[in-house]
């Protein structure tokens, strides 16, 4: 089935129970066991048995998103974090070293800094990902991990993962991608050479802002350690109600996902044109530094929904900028139906891998929504106006 089809009935079944012909919410904590249940794995994944290691709509969901990431198996677990810990917990020891993109999620730089490192022992280097290069010096005969995003929170950096995939593997290790802002179609790292991809299903997949989850996808024999290790003795397991949530919301993925990006760029292209307008950080852009990357990497498909930019002034009128804002609304988080931005600092080590712009003016990070663009556009143009004379 074409992508747009297998959103819609990847996962689901009829209810043999009730005749629903949608998989309905199984709000059940454990589920009955056979007549004999001495063969039994109470640790096992496969079956509905117990909801930390497996339940009705987990199962539906992993089977969903195996399906349209293509890939052979997944996990879902609590929260995009869970799914980034459960890759390291399960593929990193004591001693191991992992290169890390310089640019990344705050909490995988957290991790990597302070609490893997200081409690575990582990090593990491962290590179720009956009150069190959840097990505091959970095290596070691340790290292078993390099982890990168596709496009990189917040600066919207672009990483080759075709080519990083084949630094990883020439190696010996393995490539985990943060695919969080390229869901499918848009993108999928698996056929550039990923082993396993990491989202935060809170964000596009859910895309209604109501459910948190996060996920992993790749291969069944990188898979099943995830599931019995980080899933079941860890215990980060989703929600039945969230991965309802999350299923429905995955069925109109492809529908929203063409908004957003057609949106973004409409939106990239009126920010960019605006002297007002100190910098605009979209990889669709010819002015981004991986505009060529991203369209070898993206095709003709887009190029995300996620920008950076900051309006010329200091902090004060960044803050004042997106307080005159009427429409677009000043929260964390992306990818939901509402446009989002959130005015970020320029403190702290991890701005010192942002590029100038980012630390001269600051950024503010903007998630494109699914309102009429033109709305989006006149909500900028006059907070412009009210913010800058």
């Amino acid at each position: 089935m074409a992508f747009g089809s297998r959103a819609v009935h990847a996962g689901n079944s009829v209810d043999r129970g009730s005749g629903a012909i949608r998989t309905p919410i199984v709000m059940a904590n454990s589920y009955a066991l056979p007549d004999d249940p001495s063969n039994v794995s109470w640790s096992g994944t496969d079956i509905p048995l117990y909801t930390r290691n497996s339940g009705a709509n987990q199962i539906a969901l992993q089977d969903k998103l195996a399906a349209l990431e293509e890939a052979e198996d997944a996990v879902v677990l609590a929260s995009g974090v869970a799914a980034l810990h459960a890759v390291f917990f399960t593929y990193l020891s004591t001693g191991d070293h992992i290169v890390v993109a310089d640019v990344t999620y705050e909490a995988t730089w957290r991790l990597f800094t302070e609490l893997l490192p200081q409690k575990y022992g582990i090593e990491a280097t962290f590179v720009d990902a956009s150069d190959p290069g840097a990505v091959r010096a970095a290596m070691r005969p340790t290292t078993t991990l390099v982890h990168v995003e596709a496009i990189a929170n917040p600066t919207t950096k672009v990483t080759d993962i075709a080519a990083v995939a084949d630094i990883a593997h020439a190696g010996g290790a393995l490539l985990s991608v943060d695919s969080t802002f390229t869901p499918p179609p848009l993108y999928r790292p698996i056929a550039d050479g990923a082993d396993l991809v990491i989202h935060s299903l809170t964000k596009y997949y859910n895309g209604h802002g109501d459910a948190m989850g996060g996920a992993v996808v790749g291969r069944r024999e990188l898979i099943s350690p995830i599931k019995s290790n980080a899933m079941v003795d860890v215990g980060g397991v989703i929600s039945p109600f969230n991965a309802w949530l999350i299923s429905r919301g995955a069925i109109t993925l492809p529908l929203r996902l063409a908004r957003h990006l057609e949106s973004a760029r409409q939106v990239a292209e009126f920010l960019e044109a605006d002297e007002r307008v100190a910098y605009v950080a979209y990889p669709g852009l010819p002015s981004h530094p991986q505009h060529d990357v991203a369209v070898r990497q993206f095709g003709d498909r887009g190029f995300g929904a996620m920008m950076a930019f900051a309006v010329r002034g200091d902090p004060d009128t960044q803050n004042r900028f997106v307080a005159n804002l009427r429409m677009i609304t000043s929260a964390v988080s992306l990818g939901h139906d509402e446009s989002l931005i959130v005015h970020v600092g320029t403190d702290g080590p991890r701005v010192a891998a942002y590029p100038e712009t980012f630390r001269t003016w600051g950024h503010l990070r903007f998630s494109i929504g699914l309102e009429d663009p033109s709305d989006i556009i006149a909500d900028l143009r006059g907070a412009l106006d009210e913010s800058i004379s």
